[in-house]
């Protein structure tokens, strides 16, 4: 486990107790991306609870389940990163849409930002379908940015209980308090939830053939930068993002009047495909400006209904989302 060992608090733990904690590592980050929003917090998030949980293993009863106390260690260090106050946010959170003519790219800073997580790290394996279905529809963006809508404690009961399926008694004894106050966290959450804008993207795990040919006519489409495709893919009322600006369009009109203006220089590049937050997703790369091949440019997260594209999410900074990815720094020239 990484730089579990230098942690510890002493000799004579059990020699499985870094597997053990380990195995809990991908649906701990999950939980803890859902309270928080952002990749890397929920990361640093789940190593400050291991390291917790090793320090403190020998205190461990066992008068719950390992999992459960883990996750009442890894709420507790969410909360705690919540208390200041901070809450993530996409473009469309923030402003109504731009029109095309008025189109400017304003940068906000990055904790301003909902962010990209890779399925890898979020998703847990399971032979269940349906639970496998919950998980990726409870990771994306739109249903993430809803959660951060509501204060720690709500978002906390409606994961545990909503996602997780925890019962009410176990979410009580993990927050110290009474199954009354869970219940009325819990419904207090959903009605904030219904007030917002709901979850519509089409399942995609896994892509079914009309989904895959989808995404195929919207590569060739996007790399041969031709608008009149990509304008038979996009619902007419989809959606584009490009944090950190704060722009957004609505649009199949702006999004491809966009891409012939202010995003013309993106003409000529190649699409390497990847997934996140439940969805297919896409490593962009731009034509390298001083010779063959092409540079990371933005991580495309997409959303699909109906046969159609409703949203292009474009997350352009690549210096952290590509190694986060596990993205090459590069495409050579014949790449693709």
């Amino acid at each position: 486990m990484t730089d579990m060992t230098a942690a510890a608090a002493g000799p004579g733990a059990p020699g499985d107790i870094d597997s053990r904690l380990e195995g809990h590592r991908v649906e701990l980050t999950g939980y803890c991306y859902r309270m928080l929003g952002s990749a890397f917090e929920a990361e640093d998030a789940v190593q400050d609870t291991l390291v917790r949980a090793w320090r403190s293993f020998d205190k461990f009863e066992g008068r719950s389940s390992l999992r459960s106390w883990l996750y009442r260690i890894a709420t507790n260090v969410c909360l705690d990163m919540l208390n200041a106050g901070r809450k993530r946010a996409r473009p469309v959170d923030l402003t109504g849409p731009t029109p095309l003519a008025q189109a400017a790219l304003n940068p906000l800073p990055e904790n301003a930002w909902l962010e990209p997580m890779p399925d890898g790290r979020i998703i847990p394996t399971t032979d269940d379908p349906a639970e496998a279905a919950v998980a990726r529809e409870s990771v994306r963006l739109a249903f993430v940015a809803a959660l951060q809508h509501l204060p720690p404690k709500q978002r906390a009961v409606l994961i545990l209980r909503e996602v997780l399926a925890w019962k009410a008694a176990e979410v009580a004894e993990l927050l110290g308090t009474s199954v009354a106050s869970v219940n009325s966290a819990l419904q207090r959450a959903r009605a904030t939830l219904t007030d917002r804008e709901p979850v519509t993207a089409d399942a995609a795990d896994p892509l079914d053939a009309a989904q895959k040919a989808l995404l195929e006519r919207y590569v060739a489409a996007f790399e041969g930068y031709d608008m009149k495709a990509l304008t038979a893919l996009l619902h007419e009322d989809a959606v584009m993002t490009m944090p950190p600006f704060d722009l957004w369009l609505r649009g199949h009109d702006d999004i491809t009047g966009f891409m012939t203006s202010l995003g013309a220089a993106c003409a000529g590049s190649r699409l390497l495909a990847t997934s996140a937050n439940g969805t297919p997703a896409f490593a962009q790369y731009k034509p390298d400006p001083e010779g063959p091949g092409f540079l990371p440019w933005a991580v495309q997260v997409i959303d699909i209904s109906d046969g159609e594209i409703t949203g292009l999410h474009c997350f352009l900074d690549t210096d952290r989302w590509f190694p986060l990815f596990g993205l090459p720094d590069r495409l050579e020239a014949d790449a693709g």
